[in-house]
């Protein structure tokens, strides 16, 4: 079933127009720790792509190739940027609809309760 899923869909790994395309014109240029696969057009280098290992997130791609992809970096990320520095955090992917979202306080998801009325709301009532 994997094999046919990629055959309709976009947000679980390349599509077959991906696959295609790459095959015939992309160039692979490198890889992340994440399994993401990165390539760049063999006659316009300035077209670069991400093929992702798994879901389609882009928070998934972390900054070095995230500025290589964009072009603001022209090398690739282990040559232009500086090594990690000791204080630097991993980066972390974007965690909306997981139970790891931020929730400020009052909200209905959160850890700590709403602050109660303070008199001048009046709730609504259908007649």
């Amino acid at each position: 079933m994997g094999w046919l899923a990629n055959a309709f869909t976009w947000w679980n790994g390349a599509s077959w127009g991906t696959s295609i395309v790459t095959r015939r014109h992309g160039e692979e240029v490198g890889r992340d720790d994440h399994g993401n696969i990165y390539f760049r057009h063999r006659d316009d280098p300035k077209r670069r792509w991400v093929i992702y290992d798994g879901s389609n997130d882009s928070s998934r791609v972390p900054p070095g190739w995230n500025a290589w992809l964009r072009g603001t970096i022209e090398e690739l990320p282990s040559r232009a940027l500086p090594p990690r520095r000791t204080f630097e955090q991993e980066p972390q992917p974007n965690l909306t609809g997981t139970t790891a979202a931020y929730r400020p306080g009052g909200s209905m998801a959160g850890a700590d309760a709403r602050p109660l009325s303070t008199g001048d709301y009046e709730a609504w009532k259908p007649e």
